[in-house]
């Protein structure tokens, strides 16, 4: 059966070529989805400051739903200081160390930050953490006192610092003071930093134990260094004492996860990434598979059929045409496999250039992807080609003979119905988006419109023949010949037509559903932002890793500041019941204060933002419909750092997409962030030119501070990275979709050698030949284009509707014409340079050959 399968392959090489490359590009494509899932399960930063220590004991920093995915805590949760004492004492421990961090900034002679960490927020340290460093080389001593620092080497190096000079520091928000530098640490890729006397960093940072604050008493992980060769036995002996208080204990490379907490929500990203990728790749990819073995079977049918009538069983028909698409995918799927592991890291480095990920975090290369891989597409080809090959192989060989130049008279009656159930289906889920103004409401529109598309390719034979009739029978006696042909071979070749139909109408509704998708929830988003800001400027010190105190006071006293309050972000995971189930989901949160209605206008519908004082929250009407959460209800919440909470929903907005589900208050969110500031502020004055400058001057006499502006950038260089991330994937996509779409028409006109060179035979000429091919292109792109249009319609116009109010997307005007453009000379270049190479043959050798 191989060396058949091998014979019968060399004779078709041009429509295999369609296989090879849809097999090729689907590999890629699910070998990158594959390695990001993987990465985000797997991946593991590295050590960093904590590269010295043996056994390190931090909180828990993921919370864990029933029967789901872990959730990232992005929040620094914090561990008791007092471990620190009962860890030293097990054996084999040598130095036992409890790690705190908080924002710390040096100031050079003219008062700006000078870089002492990769995250500003986290930069102070006390001088004990120094022992959790891998090969760190000191210069200097120890600081002691309340005003000596050691710096790392770099930075001091920018800044021009030696030991026992003189530097003003800004720490946890507090004035800038003077400190002498008392050693210089060279830690290489520990990421930087500051640190103080241990006394001097606990005061500094809240956490002496005499403190009255949030985190007073805690220590942010416990690092311990074990004797040689006995760091295992200390790892379980540290399990056996923190077991039962929820802390986590981690060796070896799991260390990285404990030096900072937001990597486990970019691990988790690119799970979600993955997850949402891997259904559109899977399904993109199956179709076109499924597309181009369907030409390639259709072109053999002729030779399926002969070998029925010299005695073939349909089983020996099927594995015959499931052998020689598997050879092909084999030869396929090698270099298919290389390029997905390329394109997987070209597209972390995307991730990171956007800052979505951490450029640390590398990706977890394996050879799981390639073996899920292999087990998809074989599975895919081998489905395909025994569906392809199913009809010819079922019938009797005197039918499958004199169908093998013909097409059926009528396509599938349960093919029909199943395609046009398809599309009313994705009719139906294309409501959602009215009754869901989310994010994930509006996903369903792309997937959607891929449903709809699944479904043409399904019912596409029977309509286009419908079509094809009803045109040719409404043609004027005089029509030219290469139209009357072209229309006629409409009508006879349905299934040949639809086949290559429905690709290009799937890559139309494809560009514009997602494309459209990305840009209408984009502009709804700024709507909301743009429309519930009433500030015109936002204060900020991301150098110093937030706001120093004394900030909003100031601002407040300057001349024509009419309002000024606190804000920030954080994430949250609200826990609630559906269908009586438990259930969870991680979302954004915005952290506001009493004062904050003065500056923005989230459009309550009821209650009022000056409640926001305790444990109260706000809430979206969104969130609050479908999750029972009205005024005076309480709502249980995980906050930032894993502390559950009950809090009372005080107030109601519609403004969800720009602000979020959930509004923190204040109080209920202190002591919850990584370092307690303030992000931001924002101010609102009277609009004069004069109150923006007297702004400026404040941000400008006070280190660190930068002054920007609410109103959303034109250019587009704000939109969030998630939608340039999207853009890159439609991007990908789509060319794998042409690439594929383009082999598949070449093939399909390569097959028609015979029929042109029956043509020629009976006089027609080869300028009428092609002219009729043309003409075909010109109806595969009209009907191409009109079926994306009218599967896009419906679901674009109720996105918009739910969206934006009106019943039309937002998104730029040149993508329509962009898309037809397109359509249209890939319908025009794949058919004609087949043609007139098939021109070229003398008609005779074409029918002996063909």
């Amino acid at each position: 059966m191989l060396h058949l399968a091998l014979r019968m392959a060399a004779h078709r090489i041009t429509a295999l070529l369609a296989v090879a490359c849809a097999v090729l590009g689907g590999a890629a494509l699910i070998t990158a989805t594959g390695v990001l899932a993987e990465s985000g399960l797997r991946s593991q930063l590295p050590p960093g400051r904590l590269g010295g220590a043996d056994v390190v004991v931090a909180a828990e920093q993921e919370f864990h739903p029933s029967g789901d995915l872990p959730i990232a805590l992005p929040e620094r949760a914090t561990v008791p200081a007092r471990l620190v004492d009962r860890l030293a004492a097990l054996p084999g421990v040598t130095a036992a160390v409890g790690d705190i961090g908080f924002p710390a900034a040096l100031l050079d002679g003219h008062g700006r930050p000078v870089p002492v960490a990769h995250d500003p927020a986290t930069a102070g340290h006390g001088w004990s953490s120094t022992r959790l460093l891998a090969d760190a080389r000191v210069e200097g001593r120890a600081p002691s006192g309340a005003k000596a620092v050691a710096v790392d080497a770099a930075a001091a190096d920018a800044a021009g610092l030696a030991v026992g000079d003189r530097v003003r520091v800004v720490a946890n928000g507090r004035p800038a003071a003077a400190y002498r530098v008392s050693a210089l640490v060279d830690a290489p890729g520990a990421g930087g930093g500051v640190w103080f006397a241990d006394g001097t960093a606990a005061a500094l940072a809240g956490r002496d134990a005499g403190g009255e604050g949030p985190r007073a008493g805690t220590v942010d992980l416990v690092g311990l260094r074990a004797a040689d060769g006995a760091g295992e036995r200390v790892a379980d002996a540290v399990r056996e004492e923190v077991a039962g208080t929820g802390l986590r204990v981690t060796t070896g490379a799991d260390r990285g996860e404990a030096v900072a907490p937001g990597v486990g929500s970019a691990r988790s990203l690119l799970i979600l990434l993955a997850g949402s990728l891997g259904g559109i790749v899977l399904l993109i990819t199956g179709f076109v598979v499924a597309g181009a073995l369907g030409v390639t079977i259709a072109g053999q049918r002729r030779d399926l059929a002969l070998m029925r009538a010299v005695g073939a069983t349909p089983r020996q028909i099927r594995r015959l045409a499931a052998a020689q698409s598997t050879v092909v995918a084999a030869l396929a799927l090698v270099p298919g496999v290389a390029v997905g592991y390329l394109l997987a890291g070209r597209f972390r480095e995307l991730l990171a250039d956007r800052d979505v990920l951490p450029s640390e975090l590398p990706l977890t290369v394996s050879p799981l992807p390639a073996l899920a891989t292999l087990l998809l597409v074989a599975a895919a080809v081998q489905l395909s080609a025994r569906c392809a090959a199913w009809r010819t192989s079922r019938m009797p060989a005197t039918e499958a003979v004199a169908e093998s130049r013909s097409e059926p008279r009528t396509p599938s009656r349960a093919r029909t119905t199943a395609g046009l159930l398809l599309i009313l289906g994705a009719c139906a889920l294309s409501v959602v988006p009215l009754l869901s103004r989310t994010v994930l409401g509006a996903s369903v529109t792309s997937m959607a419109g891929i449903i709809a598309a699944i479904g043409l390719a399904m019912s596409g034979p029977a309509l286009v023949r419908s079509a094809g009739e009803a045109v040719v029978r409404r043609l004027r006696p005089g029509v030219a010949a290469p139209t009357w042909l072209a229309l006629s071979n409409v009508r006879a070749y349905a299934l040949r037509l639809s086949g290559v139909v429905s690709p290009l109408a799937m890559g139309v509704v494809f560009v514009l559903t997602y494309t459209l998708t990305q840009t209408t929830v984009l502009a709804a988003t700024s709507d909301d932002t743009r429309t519930g800001t009433l500030a015109q400027y936002e204060l900020t010190a991301p150098a110093l890793g937030g706001l120093p105190d004394g900030t909003l006071p100031a601002v407040r006293d300057v001349p024509g500041v009419r309002a000024a309050a606190p804000a920030g972000s954080t994430t949250v995971v609200w826990e609630y019941e559906e269908l009586g189930e438990p259930a969870a989901e991680s979302a954004s949160a915005t952290i506001l204060a009493p004062d904050a209605r003065g500056v923005v206008d989230l459009g309550v519908t009821d209650g009022g933002l000056d409640r926001l004082t305790g444990a109260t929250v706000a809430v979206s009407t969104e969130a609050a419909r479908t999750r029972d959460a009205g005024v005076g209800k309480r709502v249980r919440l995980v906050l930032g750092d894993g502390a559950r909470v009950d809090a009372r929903v005080v107030a109601l907005y519609d403004r969800g997409l720009g602000f979020g589900p959930v509004v923190l208050s204040r109080d209920l969110a202190a002591g919850h962030t990584t370092t307690g500031l303030d992000q931001r502020a924002l101010v609102r004055t009277d609009g004069t030119r004069e109150a923006g400058r007297a702004l400026t001057a404040l941000a400008a006499d006070r280190p660190g501070l930068a002054v920007a502006s609410t109103a959303p950038d034109a250019t587009g260089a704000d939109a969030p990275p998630e939608v340039w991330v999207n853009l890159a994937v439609v991007v990908v996509l789509l060319g794998y979709l042409l690439l594929s779409i383009a082999n598949k028409l070449v093939a399909a006109t390569a097959q028609r050698r015979a029929e042109i060179a029956a043509l020629r035979l009976v006089g027609t000429t080869p300028r009428q030949v092609r002219a009729m091919m043309r003409r075909e292109a010109a109806v595969i792109a009209a009907a191409a284009l009109v079926s994306g249009l009218l599967l896009s319609a419906v679901p674009l116009a109720l996105l918009g509707q739910g969206f934006l109010g009106h019943p039309w997307p937002a998104g730029p005007p040149w993508l329509l014409p962009a898309v037809a453009a397109t359509v249209a000379l890939t319908s025009y270049l794949t058919i004609e340079l087949p043609t007139r190479h098939a021109l070229r043959t003398p008609p005779a050798d074409a029918l002996r050959t063909g």
